[in-house]
């Protein structure tokens, strides 16, 4: 692996960096439900692995300081804080962890850094600090709106990657509820543009903005539409570009009034990944993954839904690919 150092706009060397952690299953993203430790009443990492048998989690957000400074919520310190100590647990305890940029809320590093370069040195200065393997990047609100900024955010990823041969990177993005949207195309074509091609092209097929009543149908109908692109886009069938395609889910009650993702809505698109060998399965989040119950009523730490705690974890730890 090499570390990214930007000296100059459009000045780049390459330097080691740390090796990944090792004794630590491959590929970590492809099962690794969202936990945000910044609020919701987070369960221990540790306690969500015992008790479910996942064995990765994907830690959110990472966002700008202000400036072209990466802290996770944009405040708490890389290195030394509760969320490095958080990580530590978890590969002590024989898991491993991707980290999340951007997500919907918060000052983006998409738009604070300027530059490509400048975006790609904040990127890897968290890859090289938790040795990552893999990486989401949760394209959302102003990054996505904003075409430059997307170019800046793919251009930006190309230059992490060539860095950092084998990183997963999984570019995560909202969906219509037939496949791409107009944004995402454009996102995908940028990719294409320059020759880069992460991990997992990942979408979030919920808050769709119309009643749906089969949450599990839409979603599977949704990955379809973006394996029509990708298989368009390369020229190759739809059980190949399926393995470039992610479902990142949000249980229970979305942040639409109509919309309710059930466990067996979840199960759906576990049987689904698994017949078509997805590359990601995922949900939003742990913090969510139980009944509302006494005090803890928010959205932010509860489904809305009847169900037994970490229901939606245990499906994810099944998904093996």
């Amino acid at each position: 692996m090499c570390l990214v150092t930007v000296v100059g706009i459009g000045t780049v060397i390459l330097t080691s960096a740390p090796s990944p952690a090792a004794g630590v299953s491959q590929p970590v993203e492809m099962a690794a439900p969202y936990e945000y430790l910044g609020w919701g009443d987070p369960p221990s990492p540790t306690q969500v692995m015992a008790t479910t048998g996942v064995n990765d989690l994907t830690l959110a957000f990472i966002l700008s300081k202000g400036t072209c400074d990466p802290a996770w919520d944009g405040m708490r310190p890389l290195l030394g804080g509760t969320d490095a100590a958080a990580i530590e647990s978890i590969r002590t305890a024989g898991g491993d962890v991707a980290v999340s940029f951007g997500g919907w809320s918060g000052k983006k590093l998409g738009t604070s850094c300027k530059t490509p370069s400048a975006l790609a040195r904040a990127y890897q200065t968290v890859v090289s600090d938790y040795s990552l393997r893999a990486i989401d990047i949760d394209i959302e609100h102003k990054e996505m709106s904003n075409g430059a900024t997307r170019k800046r955010v793919i251009a930006a990823l190309a230059i992490v990657q060539r860095a950092n041969p084998g990183l997963e990177i999984s570019i995560t993005f909202g969906t219509d509820e037939t496949g791409p949207n107009a944004q995402d195309l454009s996102l995908i074509a940028d990719a294409v543009a320059i020759g880069f091609e992460p991990t997992a092209w990942t979408i979030m097929p919920f808050d769709f903005g119309a009643p749906v009543s089969d949450m599990g149908a839409v979603s599977i109908q949704a990955a379809e539409g973006l394996d029509r692109v990708l298989a368009a886009r390369d020229h190759e069938s739809d059980a190949a570009a399926y393995e470039q395609v992610g479902i990142s889910s949000m249980n229970g009650d979305t942040d639409e009034s109509d919309e309710t993702v059930s466990v067996a809505d979840f199960q759906s698109m576990l049987s689904f990944a698994q017949s078509n060998h997805l590359a990601r399965l995922t949900f939003w989040s742990v913090n969510r993954d139980r009944s509302c119950g006494g005090a803890d009523t928010t959205a932010d730490s509860c489904s809305g839904i009847s169900q037994p705690p970490f229901a939606f974890t245990d499906i994810a730890a099944e998904y093996h690919g």
